[in-house]
Formats: C-alpha cells, structure tokens, sequence
C-alpha cells in the first residue's frame, strides 16, 4: 500500500494557460481579432504569405512589410477557430523562413531596420500554433527547431537590449509549445543542441526570458531522462536553487517546476538536487504567497522524502510540518491534495525497526500529530476528491504507526470517522482498514510505557464518558420502572402490610404490591412456586440488618444513601434480588477503592461496576500509578480495558 503516484507537470500551465502566456505582446498587437468570415480570412491570410514569401530582405521596406504579415498572422492565430485556416494556407513554411534573419549583401555595422523584430513575431506566430498538437510535426519538418534554437543563442552577442531578450523569450516559448506531450520532440530539441542555451538563459537578469527558458527546461525535463541527465550535467542545478530565492513568483513557480520534473523517478539526481541545497529554499516557498509555488514545493518535497528516511528528518526538523498543515486548512483543494500527500511521505516509517531512523521517524509522525495536523487530515476524509481523500487517509495510516498519537486518534474521534466514512477508491478503503487495524493492535498493547499509559488513560477517559453519556453500550440493564413507591412513611411499616421479613432475629414490615413491581427476583417469590407464596413471615438469611432495610429503603423510595461500609453487602443483596438500579449505586460508591471493587465487579458480574473502575482508573491514573501494586494490577485489568473499548468502539453508532 502507499500513497497515490503523483506525477509532476510538463508545463507550469495547462494549454489555455500557455497560450495566455504566449499573448503577451507589443501594443500593437493587443487589439482584438476581427470577426471575419472564412473568405475574408483566408483572403488575409493569403495576403500575408504572399508577402512572406517576397520580401525577404534587409531593405527597409521589405523589413517593414515583413513585420506586419508576420504580426497580422500572429494576431490571427490568437483564434483557437482561425489556426486551421492559417496552416492550410501555408503560413508554416514562411513563417519558419522568416525565423532566421535575411542575409546581409555587405558587411555593416550600421544598424538593420527592425532587426530581431521579424523573428520575434515569427516565433510568437508559431507557438501559438503549436498550441495544436497535430500541428508541432508540422513546424518541426519545415526545419523550425534549429532555428528556434539558433535565436537562443543571440544573447552571445552581447547585446542584451529589449529587442534581443524578446526574441529569445517568444523562441523559448515556441520550443515548450511545440515540445508539449511530444517525446519525439523532446529528443529532438536535445540532438539539436537546445538544452544548454537553455541552461544559460537562466544566468541572465531579465526575469521574462529566465522564466521562459525555465518553462521550456521544465517540459523538456517531464519523462524524458536524457534531457534530465544533460540538463543537470550542464550545471542548471545552480541557477535554478538561486531562482527558487527570486522575489519574482513566476520565476520561482518555474523554478520548482523544473527541480519537480528532474528529481521525479529519478533517485541520482534527487540526490543531487538535494546536494546543491534546494530542500531550505523549497521548504520556504510553502510559505510564499504564490498558491502554485505553494502547491509545487509540497508536491517536491513529498518527492524528496519518498524512500528517503534521511531526508525525511531534515524536512521535519527545517520547518515544513507547521506550513504544509496550515496548508491543509486552504480552500484551495489542490492544495489541500499537495499538502496531505507531503505529510503522508513525511509520516511513513522505516519497516526496519533496528535502523538509526526509526526513532527520528517516530518523533516525525509525533510532531505532525501534536502540531495540530490530525483533525484536518480527518475532514479531508469528507472529501468526494478521490485523490484528496486516498492522500489524507494515507497520511492518517502512517500517523497511526506511533503509539504517542493513539490517544489523539482516540480524543478527537478519529476511529469513528474512520469506521463510518465514505471512501471513493478501493485504495483508500484498504488503507482505512489497515489504520484500523494499526489502532487495534496499539490499544491492546500491554508492553506501553509509562507516559503511553497516561496518555491514553486521559483519552480513553474522555471517549468512554462520551459513550456512557450518549449510548448504552456495555451498561448495566436498566433497572424496572417501579409501578408503585408507596414512600418513605411505609417503611418498615405495619400499616397495611400483608408480608413481614426476619432479618436477624428482627421483624420488618413489607408491602407485596410494593415487592412485586420492583424485580423479577420478588415476582418469582410471590407469584411462582416457591414456598413464600402463601408465606406470612418470611426469613432472610445471610443479609444484616442495615443492608436490608437500605435495600427495602431503595424499593420504596428509589433513592437511598449509601456508605462505603456497607456499599459492598448491599450490592450484594442486590445482585441477589435482581435491583438492577440499586447495583449502579453501590458501583457508584465502591468504585472509590479501585482494585478491590474490580475484584468484586468480576464476582458479581457488575458490568456496570467493572465500566466504573476502568473509568475511575483512567481518570485518576496519576495519583494511582504511584501506589503499591499499581503496575501488577494494571497488567492484570490491560485486558479487560482491552476488550472494553474494542467493543465500544466497534459497535455501529457507539459514538454518535
């Protein structure tokens, strides 16, 4: 069993996203696309081709020409229902001739009209067409790649003016379009040499074109493990750390995007990454007031903690816990998600109990715990998101693993959510079940150390004052209604009795009416075939005076006061006469001496007693763990507390 596979993201957007990324633009681009009809498009469209096609040159004419078709195609292409029409029209071709500038009949250092314009606007036009799987091959079979790649590279120059840096941004982002979901382009852009500009693109100051590269990169690195290995190999592991820092969310959302994808299935370069430093600036961005850095430094972190107990702890011990469960309390159910499946990897522990993590790991699954992350793990339960919910319960089954946290499970009702949920996937059900078990085991664990026991003294004290409030689980019968109290005044009365006791020599005075409604043991006197029947005096033997007339007290009153001294006999009469009632109060009063009065629970058959003495134990475990004989009798009662609260906390609605 473990937690749901979680894969990292190509891209730090989905396609809409990328194109709203990709619609940045100069001002004379943001106007709206007309609504045309097809005829007029296509007219347009052809327009431009044709220029394309002709005016290819450094003449400042053909430049200006130039730059209008390549930004009316673009605008065009910003209509999801136009980009069909464009490619049938033959805009790939041109568009990827105009990528590459025109050659230069002579040298000139003067400077070219509208230089890096074109090719900027090119490749803004392409990536928006990439946008469309079907058409990637297309743009790369017209020899589009290398060139996109060759603009990578314009930052050699040394120029490092606006123009420049735009052009490399609309070419780093064509190359993430066009290398979306598509492995065979992904190899391509690595056989084509675009990886290590890439890589350098990340060293420069302007944030738009180190995000870019960084989004490319991260495309580039999803499921392909060549392109992972020649981007680590190329040193990007540096840059991206220091990006993780920037003030710039978008820089550092692309950032950790990329170090996700990297270190994803793969074990050497998580190492790596771990090596240069990126686990303090990560557990850092779960604090950031970017929601999808937030939910990428949580999904990374459960990365790097997965099979990796050393890790773990560092995790722990550099202050994840307290933001990722904050975290869990966000209305934002991704996440919620991101944040329980970290906390699930952080609170599994070693199968190995003799390794040199085990006790670390415990103290982690203690800490997640107590920090206040098991109530909100809890609700998640109530999620109708699958991969939410199997995440929390996930997190949950390690949680339960430590003995420390099984009075918290216990105090804030955790094992009658996990009986009573609704579950989604068999996966969570299995691992609802295991917890469980895992809960079971623990509660019936005699081996406990001192603080466990008081622990869960105190928890179990709660849950079992819950349940004898709200149920009637493992109570004593409640005792007959009585149809007649005739009141104080008649007893020991002779005033209208037709029945008279001897009890020690001493006769007392009773009421068969009275008798008969009190239990079934009188009924049987005088209504079944026994000799009293018809009996005028009858003799009691084996009760003392005093227990006899508190109990005759009790029949008459329903009330009776009763002292420790005599609290003992009197249960005793009442188990004998059936005075289900009259047996809670004695329970009641002799519960006061604990182990003497669990003994005597256990010769009388006293549920209710027995429930009292647990009780009574458990609320006052710290004056009594320090008396004589409290250890031997704590070894002899674990069972019974055992089978106790196994039986209350299983049986259907115990706790509602």
């Amino acid at each position: 069993m473990g937690s749901r596979e979680w894969h990292t993201r190509e891209n730090s957007s989905d396609r809409k996203g990328q194109k709203r990324k990709l619609e940045h633009q100069p001002r004379e681009l943001e106007r709206e696309t007309a609504v045309l009809d097809a005829d007029a498009i296509r007219r347009e469209v052809n327009s431009h081709v044709d220029v394309l096609r002709t005016k290819f040159s450094w003449f400042e004419a053909d430049r200006a020409a130039a730059r209008r078709a390549t930004h009316g195609l673009a605008e065009l292409a910003k209509n999801e229902d136009v980009v069909g029409i464009l490619v049938e029209g033959g805009v790939v071709p041109v568009l990827v001739k105009h990528l590459q500038a025109p050659p230069s009949i002579v040298e000139s250092d003067d400077q070219k009209p509208y230089e890096h314009e074109v090719e900027k606007a090119s490749a803004f036009a392409l990536g928006l067409l990439a946008v469309k799987p079907e058409h990637q091959q297309l743009i790369v079979e017209a020899g589009g790649l290398p060139l996109l790649i060759d603009i990578l590279k314009r930052h050699k120059s040394g120029s490092n003016s606006r123009a420049v840096t735009g052009v490399i941004r609309r070419a780093a982002d064509a190359i993430t379009n066009l290398a979306h979901e598509n492995s065979s382009v992904k190899t391509r852009v690595r056989m084509e040499g675009g990886i290590p500009p890439l890589v350098e693109l990340l060293g420069l100051i302007d944030a738009k074109v180190q995000r870019a590269a960084a989004g490319a990169l991260r495309t580039l690195a999803f499921k392909n493990d060549e392109n992972k290995k020649q981007i680590v190999d190329c040193n990007a592991l540096p840059a991206l750390i220091l990006m993780l820092r920037s003030e710039d969310t978008a820089i550092h959302y692309e950032a950790v995007g990329v170090i996700g994808n990297l270190v994803h299935s793969s074990p050497n370069i998580k190492r790596k990454v771990l090596d240069a430093g990126a686990l303090q600036p990560v557990i850092e961005l779960l604090s950031s007031c970017c929601s999808e850095s937030q939910r990428e430094a949580a999904l990374l972190l459960g990365q790097f903690a997965a099979t990796d107990s050393d890790c773990k702890i560092h995790i722990v011990q550099r202050g994840a816990v307290p933001p990722l469960i904050e975290m869990l309390h966000s209305p934002d159910v991704q996440l919620r998600e991101m944040s329980a499946f970290a906390l699930g990897r952080l609170a599994q522990n070693s199968d190995n109990k003799c390794s040199m993590y085990y006790i670390q790991e415990k103290h982690n699954q203690a800490g997640i715990a107590h920090s206040g992350g098991l109530v909100p793990l809890l609700r998640l339960l109530d999620s109708r998101n699958g991969s939410l919910q199997h995440n929390a319960a996930f997190a949950l089954y390690g949680l339960a693993d430590n003995e420390d946290n099984v009075a918290a499970f216990i105090k804030v009702g955790a094992l009658q959510k996990l009986q009573e949920g609704e579950f989604i996937v068999q996966a969570t059900k299995d691992c609802v079940a295991k917890t469980l078990k895992r809960l079971e085991e623990k509660i019936c664990d005699q081996s406990t150390s001192a603080k466990q026991q008081h622990d869960g003294a105190v928890a179990l004290c709660k849950l079992a004052h819950k349940a004898m409030t709200l149920s009637s689980v493992d109570a004593a019968p409640p005792s007959p209604v009585s149809q007649v109290y005739l009141g104080e005044q008649y007893v020991n009365s002779s005033t209208l009795s037709d029945v008279t006791f001897l009890v020690q020599g001493k006769r007392f005075f009773a009421h068969r009416i009275c008798l008969l409604a009190s239990s079934d043991a009188f009924r049987a006197m005088f209504d079944g075939g026994y000799r009293e029947k018809d009996a005028r005096d009858i003799e009691i033997p084996n009760i003392r005076w005093e227990v006899f007339e508190l109990m005759m007290r009790f029949i008459y009153t329903g009330s009776v006061e009763i002292n420790l001294d005599v609290a003992q006999d009197l249960l005793r009469a009442a188990d004998q006469y059936l005075l289900d009632g009259l047996k809670r109060l004695c329970e009641c009063t002799i519960a006061q001496n604990v182990s003497n009065m669990y003994e005597l629970s256990e010769a009388f058959h006293a549920v209710s007693l027995r429930q009292a003495c647990i009780l009574f134990i458990l609320e006052q475990y710290d004056k009594l763990s320090i008396k004589p004989g409290h250890s031997a009798f704590m070894q002899h009662i674990l069972p019974e507390i055992g089978n106790y609260f196994l039986r209350l906390l299983t049986k259907p609605n115990a706790l509602n």
